[in-house]
């Protein structure tokens, strides 16, 4: 994609794709690169990601050298983030996310905050803690996710939270069995192809398309019988209609 236009399509169907796909819900983004402009990205405004439309997609100025990027606060890993416990990849999809999570707790520098990424001095210790990870664990907060490309960023999202979901499953069962480093990044390298991802995109897309149908098609349908008058309005006009003929005709 190279379009600009094209470009705020794809990041406002990313955004209804991760609430579609429970990753974001009220809160939580996406931010991709300028196509044209490396020193800008394009984020939505302050608004659900499930309700984002391409003029929501606004500019801002660019102070990291990341192409793409994923915030959230995933159900799946929210205990990891609040217990402390190391996320680790056990299945081929959700070795996308790396061989380990690392944590990032701004507590350990900033003392008590929003627990909001605010000022510019957080968001560089939040930079130092992914460093060259895929993914960084917030603790008490969330995840942030990054990628090379917008596609990329959703799919390695959507399955690191598949994966936390594995995990604390499998714990439940009795014990965790992580990929081993070597399996981690050969299945990350299959699966981070081309083929792979634009796969999974098309099948989430099409999951996305098929709810957002239907909806519009109830919202009409219910528009469409407010606007309809009911048979009792209809005889009630009818007998008005009948009674003034009648006083005329005296």
């Amino acid at each position: 994609m190279s379009n600009l236009d094209d470009v705020r399509r794809e990041l406002a169907r990313a955004n209804r794709i991760l609430a579609h796909e429970d990753v974001l819900d009220a809160f939580g983004h996406v931010s991709v690169r300028h196509p044209d402009d490396p020193g800008r990205y394009l984020l939505s405004r302050s608004r659900g990601p499930e309700l984002v439309q391409p003029d929501d997609i606004l500019e801002f100025t660019l102070d990291s050298d990341v192409h793409a990027v994923v915030h959230h606060h995933a159900p799946s890993i929210m205990p990891f983030v609040i217990a402390g416990v190391d996320l680790v990849p056990v299945f081929h999809l959700g070795a996308t996310m790396g061989t380990k999570a690392p944590f990032w707790d701004g507590r350990d520098e900033f003392g008590d905050t929003s627990l909001l990424v605010i000022k510019p001095e957080e968001g560089r210790s939040l930079a130092r803690a992914l460093g060259s990870h895929a993914m960084v664990l917030m603790r008490r907060h969330g995840a942030t996710v990054v990628g090379d490309n917008l596609h990329q960023v959703v799919f390695r999202s959507i399955y690191s939270a598949r994966n936390a979901e594995h995990q604390w499953r499998a714990h439940a069962l009795g014990g965790v069995g992580p990929l081993t480093a070597g399996e981690a990044s050969l299945a990350a390298e299959h699966n981070l192809q081309p083929g792979p991802i634009e796969r999974a995109w098309e099948y989430w897309a099409g999951r996305l398309d098929k709810t957002e149908a239907l909806v519009a098609a109830a919202t009409a349908s219910q528009a469409a019988a407010r606007a309809r008058p009911t048979a009792r309005t209809t005889a009630h006009k009818a007998s008005g209609r009948a009674k003034r003929r009648k006083k005329s005709r005296r």
